[in-house]
């Protein structure tokens, strides 16, 4: 089963950039730091050896990873989203109804996520709680804090 990911043409080109930095760069790193550390000697007790090794695993998992990331990923146009409903790369101006405070977010994919740039994930339970929600809904968002209300003021392109 595929997860297909909606992402900006700069969302894309910063996985690409992050993908190519693993393998260009952290795998040369590392390839060296285990070389340095098997000259050293006995392997069998050599500690910057195995700490090299480990990191070795965890960053051919990670390029994995962003690799099936990539090959799900597709380009949103934004010009053609609609913004009657809340969708994928739309910008909210919502309301929360206890405490009267506006927010604006983006839905945006798990991997362009940054709150301090308003970019929200569309997989986050607020943005679960957004999707398909006209101007005027009130959504029905249950947080760790307990139930939340956000009334949609606005709807517009990412």
């Amino acid at each position: 089963m595929s997860n297909i990911s909606y992402y900006t043409q700069e969302g894309l080109r910063k996985l690409k950039d992050e993908l190519e930095f693993f393998e260009r760069v952290e795998r040369t790193r590392i390839s060296n730091d285990i070389a340095e550390a098997r000259d050293k000697g006995d392997l069998s007790e050599n500690a910057e050896y195995h700490a090299a090794k480990e990191e070795q695993s965890m960053l051919e998992l990670k390029i994995a990873k962003l690799k099936e990331v990539l090959s799900n990923a597709r380009i949103v146009d934004e010009s053609l989203l609609d913004t009657s409903k809340v969708l994928i790369h739309s910008t909210v101006k919502l309301k929360n109804t206890a405490s009267k405070v506006e927010f604006k977010y983006t839905l945006v994919a798990d991997s362009e996520t940054n709150l301090k740039e308003g970019k929200l994930s569309v997989n986050s339970p607020i943005g679960k709680g957004l999707l398909g929600k006209k101007v005027g809904d009130i959504a029905e968002i249950l947080a760790p804090s307990g139930m939340m209300e956000f009334e949609i003021l606005e709807i517009t392109r990412g």
